[in-house]
């Protein structure tokens, strides 16, 4: 008689148990739901540069060609927000090589720009990347394993990053390839185009506003006076109130979400705008482009 109590209370004892584990777990769930996805992206610079100077300026020399990297990163997450829309970036990776690893003016520049972390490698003699597939698939991995990254879009081409992309999916991650469109035959290692989760290829009319070959200068900026950071937001909120004008209060209404960042069709026609009316370049100069951005936002948050 006493043991069949025994055994009810130990039935008694062990749903208890089962309820409660169960309430944990749709506890946990619930804040698993509630947790956003989160993405980054992973720029090969090396691979950018070449395919991006082939595509556009008809040579992979740098020194042929002239980069809008701040441009182009705007419109690489403008990109990501669309694919991605359930899901916050994390940050933009710009992977590089530099002599010593010291940064480049350029890639200073590249490495102030906000959710942007700039990782080099060495450069060698014959101006080769080296340690930077290493320095991709140490990021990927521990990203992922962290569950700091559920999505990963992976701009880059070489065969070495295969073992980037399956230490992430090791994780859980989803890896994503994002090519460029190359003029003749294909930039990208088979062997990572089948490893991947999905793969997207970027074409001429996208990196043609990024890309300028050096002929010369649409500006000389060597007889011009450099504006002040005042004057050029002058300027964002000029355009800003022609841009508004022009495509009315709907059309801001569908921008305003998407604040600090502009759509890239939007930002480069700012850009190029502001250029004409201050006869100044502002390639390069991050902190007049933060300006030019600010002045923009200001007016149009000003009149919703």
């Amino acid at each position: 008689m006493n043991d069949d109590f025994a055994e009810t209370d130990d039935l008694a004892s062990l749903g208890a148990r089962i309820d409660r584990t169960n309430e944990l777990l749709q506890r946990m769930l619930a804040e698993v739901a509630k947790t956003p996805s989160t993405h980054a992206i992973f720029v090969d610079a090396g691979y950018l540069y070449a395919a991006a100077g082939r595509l556009v300026a008809g040579t992979e020399d740098r020194r042929a060609f002239e980069l809008d990297a701040e441009g182009l990163i705007d419109a690489l997450i403008d990109r990501a927000r669309t694919i991605f829309a359930d899901s916050r970036l994390l940050r933009v990776y710009w992977y590089d090589g530099a002599r010593r690893r010291i940064h480049t003016a350029e890639q200073q520049t590249i490495a102030e720009l906000p959710d942007v972390k700039v990782r080099l490698g060495n450069l060698n003699a014959n101006n080769q990347q080296k340690g930077v597939d290493s320095l991709i698939r140490s990021d990927l991995e521990s990203l992922a394993r962290h569950r700091a990254i559920s999505d990963a879009a992976l701009i880059g081409g070489d065969e070495d990053l295969v073992s980037a992309v399956e230490a992430a999916q090791g994780y859980g991650a989803r890896v994503h390839l994002w090519g460029i469109e190359a003029p003749e035959g294909r930039n990208q290692a088979e062997p990572l185009l089948w490893e991947v989760d999905s793969q997207r290829t970027f074409d001429l009319e996208f990196f043609k506003p990024y890309v300028v070959r050096r002929v010369g200068a649409p500006y000389d900026t060597s007889a011009v006076t450099r504006p002040a950071r005042e004057d050029v937001r002058f300027v964002g909120a000029r355009i800003a109130a022609k841009w508004l004008a022009e495509r009315g209060r709907e059309s801001l209404a569908e921008l305003l979400p998407g604040h600090p960042y502009l759509p890239g069709p939007v930002d480069q026609e700012l850009l190029v705008e502001s250029e004409g009316l201050l006869q100044y370049s502002l390639r390069g100069q991050a902190d007049l482009r933060r300006a030019l951005r600010d002045g923009f936002w200001e007016h149009l948050q000003g009149q919703y």
